[in-house]
């Protein structure tokens, strides 16, 4: 079937990016979105504009939180229709409570667990969480959509599809793909070191579309590679091979009971009421601790378990900013004392190595020249994708054009679609998270509609506007929806503006990074997007020339 091994790399090469290079596509670019989704959020929550927060105190703020938490209504209604029995007005047997923050978050996530009784299932649960303003312990409102790291993080690795996990299998299988493309690109890129310093945007649009694809798969190669293969290591013991959960059931239960004794953590309730000490004192410990280990000593997460039993302890998780891996270095006490139970063993070299490459790829470290490292990385495979759409219409158009074929127009439609298209949706929910009202009923499910909208009539208007590809001319679709992103992303700075007060001016001097750099990016944007939209405008123009010209008449 082919001739050489290089032409079956090939072969290869260009048809996994085709088929899969969509998914992908929406993998780099979300998660290139997703290093600053604390910062995205803040935007696109005013009430959350503050300065980062530490764990608050759990005596003074936590626990008054914690004990009037309840599952949400729609939540016990979903759960009624799973039991035979009725379901309680309340739920007081507290299978955990857990709050969690990050360095960069000015809000605190709190979360719930409370056994259900008479379920039929042991390990029937019901769960609630919020958000709250750590300073008080006010509740945000809860149907406010973080936007970065409640919907483009999601979207990097799930794609919003929550049916059976089916778009984490769906990434997943892209990713396996993608590091088959990769070894199959270095082999038919066999002159690497060159095509590293190889970019001629003054030749034919062919060849510079090329090497644009072959310089930014080259220069974030290791990248590309190393995120591909963590994020599968990630989720493989979770979802893609989640054999402790499923055929080893059984065992899997057992190991825990095991665990249980050896760490003197219980796996299970006691059934015998207990109180509750300071915690306070048992976070305070944990950091005196730490610091004696010459490790700095901020919270990230606080665990208690098994609330109000005997067996009930609390765990203080260190929030190991200071370090790529991560890491928790947990310490654990006995809720009803204080009394210490147990500190975290130092990690195996197998755990270090989990934990580093866990790290490495979540990036919770404080490091933000390594941050826009990663945007970089995430936009350049983006642009390695893209670039390698436009190939393959451009190599293709003018052949299938001559045999009357609407391949090469259905690629290009798609190709449009998934890259301007995917940029005019990201703006479509930030433009739709400012204009609606701050007490529309289910907002941020309007703001999801407004997204997959806009994304919609993208797809139609590249679809629609594709016929010249037929013919072997440009698809002006490329160059309007460039316009239109730089409508739409100083459109978002304006609204940000006129909604909140907080223009660019106000923002920088203050110091306020999470908004400022968030409108100068959607500026640059802006920007990028109108000089792309002028040199595609001119290209049109010389190619459309071009093909009525003598020369064309006479070919």
């Amino acid at each position: 079937m082919f001739q050489s091994f290089r032409q079956a790399m090939a072969w290869l090469h260009t048809w996994f990016g085709l088929v899969l290079g969509f998914v992908l596509m929406a993998a780099f670019f979300f998660g290139a979105l997703s290093v600053f989704d604390r910062e995205i959020d803040r935007w696109s929550i005013p009430a959350t504009r503050f300065e980062p927060q530490p764990m608050p105190s759990f005596e003074q703020v936590l626990r008054p939180v914690f004990e009037r938490m309840q599952p949400l209504p729609a939540d016990v209604q979903a759960l009624r229709a799973r039991l035979d029995t009725p379901v309680p007005d309340r739920f007081d047997t507290v299978n955990y409570w857990s709050a969690y923050t990050t360095h960069r978050d000015p809000v605190l996530g709190v979360y719930a667990g409370f056994a259900v009784p008479g379920a039929k299932d042991p390990d029937e649960a019901i769960y609630a969480d919020r958000t709250i303003d750590p300073r008080s312990g006010v509740e945000l409102p809860d149907d406010r959509l973080k936007v970065g790291s409640g919907f483009f993080y999601p979207m990097h690795y799930g794609l919003t599809l929550d049916w059976k996990n089916l778009g984490i299998y769906i990434v997943g299988f892209s990713a396996l793909v993608m590091l088959a493309a990769l070894v199959s690109g270095v082999v038919m890129h066999r002159k690497l070191f060159r095509e590293f310093f190889t970019f001629r945007p003054g030749k034919a649009r062919l060849r510079s579309t090329l090497d644009l694809h072959n310089l930014t798969g080259v220069v974030a190669l290791p990248f590309h590679f190393f995120f591909a293969f963590t994020g599968l290591l990630i989720f493989a013991a979770t979802y893609y091979f989640p054999l402790g959960h499923t055929q080893l059931h059984d065992l899997h239960d057992l190991g825990a009971q095991i665990e249980a004794r050896a760490t003197g953590l219980p796996h299970e309730r006691a059934g015998v009421p207990a109180g509750l000490a300071n915690v306070d004192a048992m976070v305070a410990d944990a950091q005196r601790r730490w610091a004696e280990d010459d490790k700095a000593g901020d919270v990230g997460f606080l665990v208690l378990q098994h609330v109000g039993d005997a067996n009930g302890y609390v765990s203080v998780y260190r929030a190991g900013t200071d370090r790529i891996a991560l890491v928790g270095d947990a310490i654990h006490y006995k809720a009803s004392t204080g009394e210490l139970i147990r500190e975290d063993p130092a990690a195996t070299p197998v755990a270090r190595v989990a934990e580093f490459l866990t790290g490495l790829h979540l990036q919770h470290f404080r490091h933000w020249l390594l941050r826009w490292l990663y945007v970089l990385g995430g936009l350049a495979g983006a642009v390695c994708i893209a670039t390698g759409f436009i190939f393959f219409v451009e190599k293709r158009k003018r052949q299938h054009a001559k045999q009357g074929s609407q391949g090469a127009r259905v690629v290009d439609a798609l190709a449009v679609a998934s890259v301007t298209g995917m940029v005019l949706a990201a703006l479509g929910i930030l433009v739709a998270n400012r204009l609606l009202p701050d007490d529309l009923p289910a907002r941020g499910d309007w703001e999801r509609y407004a997204f997959w909208g806009t994304w919609v009539l993208a797809l139609l208007h590249a679809a629609w506007r594709s016929a010249p590809v037929a013919r072997g001319l440009p698809n002006p679709a490329w160059r309007e929806q460039c316009r239109a992103i730089a409508v739409m992303a100083l459109a978002a700075v304006l609204l940000n503006w006129i909604t909140t007060g907080d223009h660019l001016l106000r923002t920088l001097s203050a110091g306020y990074w999470p908004v400022a750099g968030f409108d100068l990016s959607l500026l640059v944007t802006a920007a990028i997007a109108f000089v792309a939209a002028r040199r595609l405008g001119r290209r049109a123009v010389a190619t459309e020339a071009y093909a009525t010209g003598p020369e064309a008449r006479h070919a």
